[in-house]
């Protein structure tokens, strides 16, 4: 649906987008524009096992969401010893799998915490957009809705200590990829990561658009579509060797930028608010913060928050607030004009997964597979907490009246009941 506006209506989408997202397939990580926003109805926030509509065993594990169109839910996972990706197909009612395609793959080494199939794949009304890493080669590739091969890219090396993570999304009639690498590592001069945005054409994989970036550290930034007032709509970026960038969708070119605001690893994705947009930035060793940008004439920083900012769960904006789940379990709920704390709870637990709102709740899949509910509103209210039996570090997604939680190998469904 997202893919097939035409780009005067694309505008409107993402000035209009909390609205009416409910009405949009979940086609793309978190959602229509990557809000993380849904207004669907009939949504549980309390539930047992006797409540889903079905459990699926998936093959393998990952990290990656659900992403639907119609009664298509497309979703991937990989043989953590061999590295070998699935992509499938599975029936939204029933939660059978319709097909299951394997791709032979090198074992190399990632982050303990992250997956072989981490990233999340994007679909439009004819196609499936799939990308992953290996060292030696970065891919991106097009499936047909029945599984038959596209087309495929090999986007080169792919060079990272800690393996692949961005995911594409589909903006008009073309495809866009993140591929910011690591640089030059100590005593690896020889083994520079080429960075670079990427536009192909989503029929043939053609490219469209490449823009080089700075090699420093990778981002897993997954980008969105960006216009306020008075402005053209920009593609948000954020990265620790670039900062905060909008970039013209169209050509690639580089619109504004405010550099040196990220200065350490930004794994979440962009989210904005009126002319604020927001990133975060961190690493294992903490030390993270949300950098609030100002847009418009002189792209500035508002103001930084450092007190409990999640390092790789992404924000949620919803109406006007901001919530933060933090790594470790804290939440908060910010007035985004200037930064205030309305309320900050420690909830406990450890989160990988980003937060989605549907209506006046927020759920978030602890790495345990606990799922917090806890109400989008100016007082803390923790609504439920459900345990999955089975860890995640995955996001959960919504489409047709229905919520998917996806642990590391099985997919669950819930709701759409009348």
């Amino acid at each position: 649906m997202l893919a097939l506006l035409p780009r005067f209506a694309l505008i409107a989408f993402v000035m209009l987008a909390p609205a009416w997202v409910g009405a949009q397939e979940w086609t793309r990580y978190r959602g229509p524009n990557g809000t993380g926003l849904s207004d669907a109805k009939g949504i549980p926030t309390k539930w047992t096992e006797a409540d889903y509509n079905w459990k699926t065993k998936l093959p393998g594990i990952g990290h990656s969401s659900p992403v639907l169109w119609g009664k298509k839910i497309f979703l991937t996972s990989a043989n953590e010893e061999t590295a070998t990706r699935y992509v499938m197909c599975l029936d939204a009612d029933s939660g059978k799998i319709v097909w299951q395609r394997e791709f032979p793959s090198k074992h190399h080494h990632k982050h303990l915490r992250n997956s072989f199939a981490s990233p999340t794949g994007a679909v439009d009304e004819s196609q499936l957009y799939i990308s992953w890493s290996e060292p030696d080669e970065y891919t991106l590739m097009a499936l047909d809705h029945d599984g038959k091969d596209r087309w495929k890219l090999n986007l080169g090396p792919y060079v990272s200590q800690h393996s692949a993570g961005p995911s594409p999304i589909v903006y008009d009639d073309m495809v866009i990829l993140c591929n910011e690498q690591d640089g030059p590592m100590k005593g690896e001069s020889d083994k520079v990561g080429v960075s670079f945005l990427l536009a192909v054409d989503r029929k043939d994989g053609k490219l469209r658009w490449r823009t080089d970036r700075v090699s420093a550290v990778v981002t897993y930034s997954t980008p969105c579509v960006y216009q306020p007032p008075g402005q053209k709509p920009v593609l948000l970026f954020n990265s620790q060797g670039q900062g905060v960038t909008g970039v013209d969708p169209l050509t690639g070119q580089k619109v504004w930028e405010v550099p040196d605001v990220l200065t350490k690893r930004s794994v979440s994705s962009p989210v904005f608010w009126k002319d604020l947009v927001f990133a975060t930035c961190g690493s294992g060793g903490g030390g993270g913060y949300v950098a609030a940008v100002r847009t418009g004439a002189k792209p500035e920083i508002a103001y930084k928050i450092a007190d409990a900012a999640p390092y790789v769960p992404s924000l949620l904006v919803k109406g006007d607030r901001l919530y933060m789940w933090s790594d470790k379990g804290i939440v908060s709920c910010v007035n985004p004009a200037d930064g205030t704390v309305i309320w900050k709870e420690r909830i406990g637990n450890n989160f990988s997964g980003s937060p989605i709102c549907i209506g006046d709740n927020m759920y978030g899949i602890a790495e345990d597979g606990e799922v917090f509910v806890i109400a989008a509103k100016d007082k803390y209210e923790l609504v439920a907490k459900l345990p999955l039996g089975e860890d995640s570090r995955s996001t959960p997604s919504v489409a047709d009246g229905k919520l998917y939680l996806r642990t590391y190998s099985h997919l669950i469904s819930l709701g759409g009941k009348k």
